[in-house]
C-alpha cells in the first residue's frame, strides 16, 4: 500500500491517523516464503515536525506460519509491531544524512515496506512448536513429539575409538 505524505509534509504541525491494510499475503525472509495467516490494519500516525520533515509512528499485528526449529512443524507465530521512522522531504534529501531519515521515493511511502523491514529486524532467533520440543530423530527423521523410535542412538565416547579399532581388528593387546 502507498500513501501520500504530501499534505503533512507541507503544512508544520500537522498531523494524520491513518489505518490501511497490509497487503502481502506471502512474507520472504532469507530465501524462504512464509504464508500471512492473520493480520491487522496497519495503524499509522504521520507528524511534521518542521520544514519538510516528518515522523511515521505505527503498529500492526500480523500472524505467520513458521516452522518449528526442532521438529520442523509448521507453528503460527504473531509479530505485535511498533515502528518509528522519520521522513524527509525529496527537496531537503541532500541535506540530512542517510543514516538518521528515511527517503521517500517522491511524496509517496510504501507501507508494506515499513512493515517488512520491521518484521525482518523482529524475526526470531529460534521457532519453537513447545518449549519442551524433542525436535526429531537423527536417523529415521521421525517427529519425537509424536512418540519413540526404536533407532539406536548410542553414540560411543570418541577418546576411546582406537581401543574399538583394536578389539574390532582382532588384534591382540
Amino acid at each position: 500500500m502507498v500513501l501520500n505524505v504530501s499534505d503533512v509534509l507541507a503544512a508544520e504541525g500537522r498531523t494524520e491517523r491513518k489505518q490501511v491494510e497490509f497487503s502481502l499475503s506471502v512474507l520472504e525472509y532469507g530465501k524462504q516464503q512464509y504464508p500471512i495467516t492473520e493480520k491487522s490494519p496497519v495503524r499509522l500516525t504521520i507528524s511534521n515536525e518542521g520544514k519538510g520533515k516528518a515522523e511515521i509512528t505505527g503498529e500492526a499485528e500480523l500472524t505467520v506460519l513458521l516452522c518449528c526449529d526442532r521438529c520442523l512443524k509448521e507453528v503460527p507465530y504473531t509479530f505485535s509491531l511498533e515502528f518509528s521512522s522519520k521522513i524527509v522531504s525529496p527537496e531537503l534529501e541532500a541535506a540530512v544524512p542517510d543514516e538518521e531519515e528515511d527517503s521517500l521515493t517522491g511524496y509517496q511511502i510504501n507501507v508494506d515496506d515499513l512493515v517488512s523491514n520491521e518484521i525482518s529486524i523482529n524475526w526470531p532467533m529460534k521457532v519453537l512448536c513447545r518449549p519442551d520440543c524433542k525436535g526429531i530423530c537423527s536417523v529415521c527423521g521421525r517427529n519425537l513429539n509424536e512418540g519413540a523410535c526404536e533407532c539406536d542412538t548410542f553414540v560411543p565416547d570418541p577418546r576411546l575409538a582406537a581401543i574399538k579399532d583394536i578389539f574390532n581388528a582382532g588384534k591382540e593387546v
